[in-house]
């Protein structure tokens, strides 16, 4: 088995074929989006293929150590986590090709109108061993 993370994008990936923003969906279209992904993964619970899932609140913000008792909190000049990342799911499936098949499904969440999304969703595998001193810089002959 592999685990893969799909990531929901807020923006940032291509533009989804049905691409009026959530903000701008009526209520039911919005249960009923909800309700697809929560039937999606029972689906893969039952299949023993999901690992964990969450929708993210678009707040957020960068934090980075400056020193002792500074941690500055910053909202730019980078790319934002909370404007591109809008939620995610960990899957651990037996191929690469059956991540990909679970992906294109997701994609097909309903939006506006009832109509699939059919949005971009980013498929990542997790790394299964840590990278060696070979892996990160082309092997210098001193890895023991």
């Amino acid at each position: 088995m592999a685990k893969y993370l799909l990531l929901k994008h807020y923006r940032g990936a291509p533009a989804a074929v049905n691409d009026v923003p959530m903000a701008e969906w009526t209520p039911e279209e919005i249960s009923a989006h909800v309700q697809y992904m929560q039937d999606f993964a029972t689906k893969l619970e039952g299949t023993g293929e999901f690992v964990d899932g969450q929708a993210l609140a678009p707040e957020g913000t960068f934090v980075r150590y400056d020193g002792e008792g500074r941690p500055p909190v910053t909202d730019g000049p980078f790319a934002e986590t909370k404007d591109l990342i809008a939620g995610w799911m960990v899957i651990d499936v037996e191929t690469h090709e059956r991540a990909l098949e679970l992906a294109g499904e997701l994609s097909a969440a309903p939006g506006a109108g009832g109509k699939p999304i059919h949005e971009w969703l980013e498929l990542r595998p997790f790394l299964s061993a840590p990278p060696t001193i070979s892996d990160c810089h082309g092997g210098s002959g001193l890895e023991a």
